[in-house]
């Protein structure tokens, strides 16, 4: 198998991975009453999606020209996590509860991104073009922003209460 075969297998498999992440989190953030986990699930669906589109054109660009390409966009969008953290913060609920079906949910969407960042960083080490290496890159960080705001959500779910003192971050001075 040639080297471009090689890459069009991996994006393959890596938009097979994207669609079925993406489809997963719809699913859970239609059927979550958490509004916490309602909001992450729909905002890396989205990180998901936008993954998708930029691996799906690099495929067809590779098929086509039958090599990486330099000019298609290389960058994808950040995810928002930070904006949804703070949203919680400003109009929390400690009250709100998650169920057994969201903590399994998210203990499940944090081994796909255990799973994708570990793809994309072997698929980035295993190249020497370092235009597809930046990519790979960006991807696999994505997939760690994503694994690690999944386990602050299954902390909250978890733990509201505790979880709100510690992101406001209360201290006690004594004074």
């Amino acid at each position: 198998m040639s080297k471009t075969e090689e890459r069009i297998k991996a994006l393959e498999v890596a938009l097979n991975n994207e669609s079925r992440e993406r489809d997963f989190y719809l699913k859970h953030a239609e059927r979550t009453s958490n509004s916490f986990g309602k909001l992450m699930f729909q905002s890396i669906a989205k990180d998901e999606d936008e993954h998708y589109k930029r691996i799906q054109e690099l495929h067809k660009k590779l098929q086509e020209e039958g090599k990486w390409p330099e000019t298609i966009p290389l960058k994808v969008k950040g995810t928002d996590m930070k904006s949804i953290l703070k949203k919680v913060v400003e109009s929390i609920d400690t009250s709100a509860t998650a169920d057994t079906d969201d903590m399994e949910a998210v203990k499940i969407a944090i081994d796909f991104e255990t799973k994708g960042e570990a793809f994309y960083s072997n698929l980035r080490d295993s190249v020497e073009n370092p235009v597809e290496k930046e990519f790979y890159s960006v991807l696999a960080n994505m997939e760690r922003e994503h694994r690690l705001s999944l386990e602050d959500t299954l902390d909250y779910f978890k733990d509201p209460e505790g979880w709100y003192r510690m992101k406001e971050k209360h201290t006690l001075d004594g004074g």
